[in-house]
């Protein structure tokens, strides 16, 4: 098996200590993290973590299944990047000077896609998103004209073929009911024995 780049998304309960667990489950694996991401997600109080790295489908089963055994950790999902749809922010600081004399800056914007963020007499800022080889190639472009400094984002992704997470946890719910739900069910029970 070859290695490819894999997009891992995680639902979990928010819990202190849950990042730095998943952290090592890829430390201990020695495999290299290339895009760590968390958010809130569509549920509320329910973290999304999207963790990008470059292995084979069969160590990325493996480890999807270790991260799963965690206590905290709802669903684990693994794509290939065509089963994605995703995005990477970047901005880049330039001299104004350089860029407004030797750049025609209404141009740069609708080619690479950027929009002027902060305009300074000392700099500007631009931000442009899109895959990695998109904001690469105006990394490229400005870095003769005096790039000062650059950030990127991690990724963020959404799952092409998913119906969202709510409806899996909803039938995982009813499946399975919480201790909660068990307990509410018996004295729904004992409550009607003692009505007869």
């Amino acid at each position: 098996m070859q290695n490819q780049e894999f997009t891992f998304t995680i639902y979990s309960e928010n819990q202190v200590g849950l990042l730095v667990r998943i952290a090592i489950i890829f430390s201990r694996r020695k495999i290299n993290i290339e895009s760590f991401n968390v958010s809130p997600s569509e549920i509320e109080s329910i973290s999304r973590f999207t963790i990008v790295i470059h292995e084979t489908e069969e160590v990325v089963k493996k480890v999807a299944r270790q991260i799963e055994k965690q206590v905290e950790v709802l669903k684990v999902y693994y794509n290939t990047n065509d089963e994605i749809v995703w995005q990477e922010l970047a901005m880049y600081k330039v001299s104004t000077d350089q860029i407004a004399e030797k750049v025609q800056v209404e141009r740069l914007l609708r080619q690479y896609g950027a929009r002027a963020v902060v305009i300074r007499k000392d700099y500007t800022v631009f931000e442009a998103s899109g895959h990695r080889e998109e904001t690469d190639k105006l990394i490229d472009f400005l870095s003769p004209y005096g790039l000062i400094e650059f950030v990127r984002s991690a990724r963020v992704a959404i799952i092409k073929a998913s119906s969202g997470f709510h409806e899996k946890l909803k039938e995982f719910e009813e499946a399975q009911p919480g201790e909660e739900a068990v307990e509410n069910e018996y004295l729904n029970k004992q409550e009607e024995v003692f009505s007869m």
